[in-house]
């Protein structure tokens, strides 16, 4: 019993000191954090958002998707209607070059076949033909399909060099990584937040994402099996550089309305640029088997105008206004001033002896 007093005697003590500390703390850090200098970062970001706030920033309504658009339709047979350059260079390569020159194929070896069947059957010519060789017909045959593939080749490799283009300086930067069976989405230029995109449960299915919603439980949902909870949301006009990678196992980020597509490889990084002509949701898939959920991991891209993004990135923790571009290597290469004769001479002195 003497021993439990003791204890609970110094125990005591022990807290009152604590809570001592705590209160001293607690006065001198407000203090120290008033006559401490902010840093310019901070500042350049508050300012940001102070002015981004100002004009309604910090508020987000998901857009509601239009029928037909950026989604595959029921019944439908061709491409997806395209909203971005390299898809409108795409779809004019595939209907006004490759479609006309496929079908002009297929009529003609029908033809052929139709004219041999009728006039080259036993009936009609019981003794066949010697005819082992035609230099002419030869010629013909063999320069005709290596203009044709010539014909097809240069647009088709000026549409992977457009496809393939990097960049330019300054673009802002999302990083898609591909997980079993989700997508995450990085933004390192907006305050490095990351959104988690799952599929939507389908009403009266199997649940698939545990304590995800049910599409069409909100307006702004777009077609079961492709709505997201968290979209990828992106400013419209603007080049973005999409890194993109896997946590597991491969999966391609896919979005044939936007004519992208590229493969998610674990530990490597594959970049590509992508530019939305137009405001809208545009649905995609995980187009690279994955797994048993492989068919429940879809992409779900909103595109809105500048101003409307800025709110939207506002809308996370941590998250800065910041288009992407880099200060010029110029500027940042500028030292700063030293601040009196008696720290830049030491400097001056180490700088001497390392040469």
């Amino acid at each position: 019993m003497a021993f439990g007093k003791i204890s609970h005697g110094l125990g005591q003590t022990i807290g009152a000191l604590g809570i001592s500390a705590v209160a001293a703390l607690t006065a001198v850090v407000p203090a120290f954090a008033q006559d401490a200098p902010a840093a310019p970062s901070a500042i350049a970001t508050g300012a940001a958002q102070g002015a981004a706030m100002a004009s309604g920033a910090g508020s987000y309504t998901p857009m509601k998707p239009v029928e037909g658009i950026g989604m595959p339709i029921d019944g439908a047979y061709g491409l997806q209607t395209q909203f971005s350059k390299t898809g409108e260079y795409g779809e004019w390569i595939h209907n006004i070059i490759l479609m006309p020159i496929i079908t002009a194929i297929c009529v003609l070896v029908l033809i052929l076949l139709a004219v041999i069947a009728v006039r080259f059957n036993r009936r009609r010519n019981p003794v066949a033909s010697k005819t082992s060789h035609n230099t002419i017909l030869e010629v013909v045959w063999t320069l005709v399909p290596v203009l044709i593939l010539i014909g097809i080749a240069v647009p088709s490799i000026d549409l992977i060099a457009k496809q393939y283009k990097p960049a330019p300086e300054g673009a802002l930067t999302i990083k898609v990584t591909g997980n079993q069976w989700f997508w995450t989405y990085g933004y390192p230029d907006n305050g490095d937040f990351e959104v988690i995109s799952n599929m939507l449960n389908v009403p009266g299915a199997p649940t698939i994402n545990n304590g995800v919603r049910e599409v069409g439980s909100k307006p702004w949902d777009g077609p079961s099996h492709l709505e997201v909870d968290n979209r990828m949301v992106v400013p419209v006009g603007e080049p973005i550089r999409l890194q993109i990678t896997a946590a597991d196992v491969i999966h391609s980020f896919a979005v044939p309305s936007l004519w992208f597509k590229l493969d998610a490889v674990p530990g490597r990084i594959n970049e590509k640029v992508l530019v939305v002509e137009k405001p809208g949701v545009y649905y995609g898939q995980c187009s690279e088997l994955c797994g048993a959920k492989h068919g429940y991991m879809p992409i779900a891209v909103e595109a809105l105008p500048r101003d409307k993004y800025n709110a939207w990135v506002l809308t996370h923790a941590g998250a800065e206004i910041d288009t992407g571009k880099k200060k010029p290597a110029a500027a940042a290469a500028v030292p700063a001033p030293a601040a009196d004769a008696s720290e830049a001479a030491p400097a001056a002195d180490a700088t001497a002896e390392a040469e």
